[in-house]
């Protein structure tokens, strides 16, 4: 940040926003972007009280577009219309999350006042004009929370950061965390710390549950009253699984799971294990859990929901899903959509199945959320030794099963396991559309479908996972790089062949996405590969609803009957230089419209005093009169004097439909007209 003075400290309530932020995205952000941006949103709400809203004429707000890289001011700056930019290559999840946490008021983790104790800055290796980001503040303007420094944090510049030659810009005080500073994957524990203790969040707002079974009280779960036997809190089966999910056996006397025991008793026995009551708000959740299955494959895991409503206030069982499989020798990660509006118990069902079981039915680490659940599960196994033996460039990738979107479309994602052959050591990603047999049906090129793929954190609580992401979205007027196709038309014109393990043939067409997903460092630690097993979550959606996201009328009238916006705003156009600041003009007065139009022949009512009023239309040599706007007059049947008369209530008429019509348009586009080089660039 350059030219900051003291006022521009965050230290003060000043610049905080309140708990529910209005933002708008502006048209001029890629639509890849807009939706990363509503998935981050997604991110904070489920480890954050922070909610954000579509700016419906509120004072302060944040409005996001493209601008000349990725920057945000630090703070609420109380300027009305408050610029965020997204610019290129800003869309990834974790740096939509860092420009917004400097929006709610956090430097860059090497600006705090104590940095000097944990890493130095190289000023010499810095690009001129980007020093102002490796400034530092002191304790005065810069408050850390009393949380330590944090070399995973999400605010934190990488080793190269704004290098202008080919040596580090920033060298850890502790040599092992060079190659860890600069991660962009997700919020870490310290930054949700902070967060959270700057804004006294004391709960998340789409989070409900988490269990992984490791104390006795099983999380407040309940064995139910309505069955035949009960589920058992163990820590191995001698039939499997021999470790729980959540330490894998690593930690001694800890690792527990519930288990049904299905070896034994009469085909058809139950067992019922209720969570505690739980509250929902958005009216829809996802589940997750992991499942291990050492019985037989006629035994049942069914997920049911126990709601409580007004009639009936004890409770009714509704099924949900039926978890299907055969036995199998590891444990397997499962989600299941509910959509519940009521009080609620999410219910497990073991049933007996028919047959010979040696083991039985187990469950580990579930996760309630008010989230969407992903599309598709692509489970990797064995995956240290393909790690350890796939060749960089094509002859090292894996190939997925085939998928499709909610729209119909077939897609496929390659792994490229040891990078391409240029960019070695890291995991490439591609997502590709394939033949499928929907085509005929689809419009192509594929408009506007949003491909995410998550690299999943197996963290048992969803809270502090730090999973690793991209998204691509497939732009019908994008050209291919080496022909003059479109890149998301249909395979079969625009691909090539390929063909499935089973020996089928299919058409592929390009891939797109990153040879720099992840580095191989950063996947082996935390928890990506667990039980020798990775996860990649796929979801492809329809975005097109957000072509067209940047209000245009005033999107409601209670609030802007005398908005004015006061003060100075940020701006990309170039590394701050200076301060400067503008006030501006109130907004005239705005009247309110009507709750109901009783005005005939399109006249517009106002209210005037209180009372509502009809602004009657006119036009060339003809108008409409009358408390209703119920008479036509015209110039055959009135003197000049009465056309003058009318043509001066249609001005009058104009004026007001017109600033009803603009207000809100102008005070935010006044805002962008007003601004203050107060920026921290990405």
């Amino acid at each position: 940040l350059s030219g900051i003075q003291e006022r521009n400290s965050i230290i003060g309530d000043n610049y905080r926003w309140p708990h529910v932020i209005p933002y708008v995205l502006e048209d001029s952000l890629e639509m890849n972007a807009k939706g990363l941006i509503l998935k981050a949103f997604e991110q904070y709400r489920l480890k954050t009280c922070i909610d954000f809203k579509p700016w419906q004429g509120e004072k302060n707000y944040i409005s996001v577009f493209k601008g000349s890289g990725c920057w945000s001011s630090v703070g609420n700056m109380q300027t009305g219309l408050q610029q965020l930019s997204i610019g290129a290559n800003c869309d990834r999840i974790g740096t939509i999350q860092h420009e917004f946490l400097h929006a709610l008021g956090f430097w860059h983790e090497q600006s705090r006042s104590d940095r000097d104790d944990y890493v130095t800055i190289v000023w010499n290796r810095i690009q001129s004009g980007k020093e102002h980001n490796f400034n530092k503040y002191d304790d005065k303007t810069s408050d850390f929370l009393n949380v330590p420094y944090d070399y995973n944090s999400v605010m934190h510049y990488s080793k190269t950061a704004f290098k202008n030659g080919t040596e580090s810009t920033i060298i850890t005080n502790i040599p092992d965390f060079m190659d860890v500073i600069g991660q962009r994957m997700d919020f870490s524990e310290y930054d949700l710390q902070k967060l959270n203790r700057l804004y006294n969040c004391t709960s998340s707002l789409s989070f409900m549950d988490t269990c992984s079974f490791e104390l006795e009280n099983i999380c407040g779960m309940v064995q139910s009253s309505d069955d035949n036997s009960d589920w058992q809190r163990l820590s191995q089966v001698p039939a499997g699984p021999n470790t729980d999910h959540t330490n894998m056996g690593k930690c001694k006397d800890s690792g527990y799971f519930m288990h049904f025991d299905t070896s034994a008793g009469r085909e058809g026995r139950t067992a019922l294990l209720e969570s505690r009551i739980l509250y929902p708000k958005r009216g829809f959740q996802c589940l997750e859990f992991y499942f291990y299955n050492s019985g037989n494959e006629n035994d049942q895991l069914n997920v049911l929901v126990r709601e409580y409503t007004s009639a009936n206030p004890n409770g009714t069982l509704r099924f949900i899903k039926e978890i299907k499989g055969s036995p199998e020798t590891y444990w397997q990660l499962h989600h299941v959509s509910l959509n519940i509006t009521n009080k609620f118990r999410v219910v497990f069902q073991g049933v007996r199945g028919r047959g010979l079981s040696n083991g039985g039915l187990s469950i580990d680490d579930i996760n309630l959320s008010e989230t969407q659940c992903p599309h598709h599960v692509w489970h990797i196994r064995n995956f240290t030794h393909a790690l350890n033996t796939s060749p960089a460039g094509r002859d090292g990738i894996i190939y997925s099963p085939p998928f499709y979107s909610s729209k119909g479309y077939a897609f496929q994602v390659s792994l490229y396991m040891n990078g391409t052959t240029d960019n070695p050591f890291n995991l490439g990603i591609y997502l590709s559309l394939i033949s499928g047999a929907n085509d005929d049906h689809l419009q192509w090129p594929c408009p506007w479908q949003q491909g995410t793929m998550i690299l999943l954190d197996q963290n048992p609580d969803i809270r502090q996972r730090m999973s690793n992401q991209r998204s691509v979205t497939t732009d019908p007027q994008r050209l291919s790089e080496s022909s003059s196709n479109y890149t998301w038309d249909r395979p079969d014109k625009v691909g090539s062949e390929a063909t499935f393990p089973n020996g089928t043939k299919y058409m592929k067409g390009p891939g797109v996405g990153t040879s720099a997903f992840l580095t191989h460092e950063r996947l082996r630690s935390r928890d990506f590969i667990k039980e020798d097993s990775v996860y990649i979550l796929l979801t492809m959606e329809d975005i097109s609803h957000l072509l067209s996201t940047e209000p245009s009328i005033p999107p409601t009238l209670l609030t802007t009957t005398s908005a004015s916006t006061t003060g100075p705003g940020p701006t990309a156009t170039k590394p701050p230089t200076g301060t400067e600041s503008t006030t501006q003009p109130e907004d005239p007065e705005v009247p309110t419209l009507c709750p109901d139009n009783p005005c005939q022949n399109d006249g517009v009512c106002v209210m005037v005093n209180r009372a509502p009023v009809c602004r009657c239309p006119a036009g060339d040599g003809w108008w409409y009169m009358g408390e209703k706007c119920e008479r036509k007059g015209s110039t055959r049947e009135n003197t000049v004097i009465a056309v003058s008369s009318t043509i001066t209530v249609f001005v009058v008429m104009l004026i007001v439909t017109i600033t009803t019509a603009v207000c809100l348009k102008k005070k935010y586009k006044q805002g962008k007209e007003n601004k203050e080089n107060l920026t921290l660039e990405e």
